[in-house]
């Protein structure tokens, strides 16, 4: 799932590339490396699909959940090293086997974050016995899954990662209009009869395959960067569900490029710079209306 040692080295990415002005010239040298494009590649369908349903996941208010859905997948990602798969597959079958559980849950899921804690905590406990497994022990292989390695995105990864993505947001294609009518008011869908119980599995199936492409890019533990935050500083701009949507796959575009951008100059993990770019837009929009405030007070104090 990642490049040899050999290959980065061979790239010189990280701190021996300087700044320049020629931001042009910059790009075209990193965009000579196939890494980085599958990485870029990779990246910006998980902006995508992270900015889309992460908007359903902030409405629906199941950040929890889709927290939950990573810690677990960690495990089935793990499991697939011990037996010689790829990652990406156990995630997926542990994401979509979670999902399909909590979306069954459905309103009652508000009512067991306590148990939902524990099996964060027996999946991760159960990830780190699988990778014990593995070659007795292969930090490498724990890291990549915990934090990401969106550079080790190979060529496979990024067709599968567009086919995974493409099968999440057509489902919430077809879903949209009753998905969101049943996410703004539950019982008044029901009571429509709108079928909230299949739209909360489907969507929770939706999440699982997010999750799965996600953890590729910024981690299990990183997970909240681009399906939540995004989608939080989105429903602080506007309470639209289209332009809300737009903003936030536009967050979690800018996030992901900026910080496969800024990592061409540094040694420091790309998902810390996806992770910190996304927090400074949620804090942008969160002090933005608290300045201006202040500074409409500050004028209607001020003497004629």
């Amino acid at each position: 799932m990642r490049p040899s040692a050999s290959l980065l080295s061979t790239a010189s990415f990280g701190g021996s590339n300087r700044f320049s002005w020629n931001l042009v010239s910059d790009f075209r040298q990193m965009w000579s490396y196939a890494f980085f494009q599958h990485g870029f590649e990779a990246g910006t369908v998980v902006a995508i699909v992270g900015g889309v349903i992460g908007y359903f996941v902030v409405l629906r208010r199941t950040a929890f959940a889709g927290h939950a859905l990573s810690h677990i997948g960690f495990a089935g990602a793990a499991g697939a090293v011990v037996l010689g798969v790829d990652p990406i597959y156990g995630l997926l079958v542990f994401c979509l086997g979670a999902g399909a559980v909590i979306g069954a849950l459905g309103q009652r899921l508000a009512s067991r974050d306590t148990v939902i804690g524990i099996v964060l905590a027996f999946s991760l406990g159960l990830g780190a016995l699988f990778l014990s497994l593995y070659n007795g022990n292969d930090a490498n292989e724990a890291v990549s899954i915990l934090f990401g390695e969106i550079l080790g995105v190979s060529g496979s990864d990024v067709i599968l990662t567009l086919v995974i993505g493409i099968v999440a947001l057509a489902s919430v294609a077809v879903m949209y209009r009753p998905l969101l009518f049943a996410s703004v008011d539950e019982a008044v869908a029901e009571a429509r009869r709108v079928p909230v119980r299949a739209l909360s599995i489907a969507f929770m199936l939706a999440l699982g395959l997010a999750v799965a492409v996600a953890v590729q890019v910024v981690g299990v533990l990183l997970i909240f960067a681009l399906l939540v935050t995004p989608a939080a500083t989105a429903a602080r701009v506007t309470a639209s569900p289209g332009p809300a949507i737009a903003v936030s796959v536009a967050v979690a575009l800018g996030a992901t490029w900026l910080g496969l951008a800024v990592s061409w100059y540094s040694n420091y993990p790309v998902s810390f710079f996806i992770t910190t770019i996304a927090f400074g837009a949620y804090v942008l929009v969160r002090l933005v209306p608290w300045v201006l405030a202040l500074f409409n007070r500050a004028a209607d104090t001020a003497p004629a």
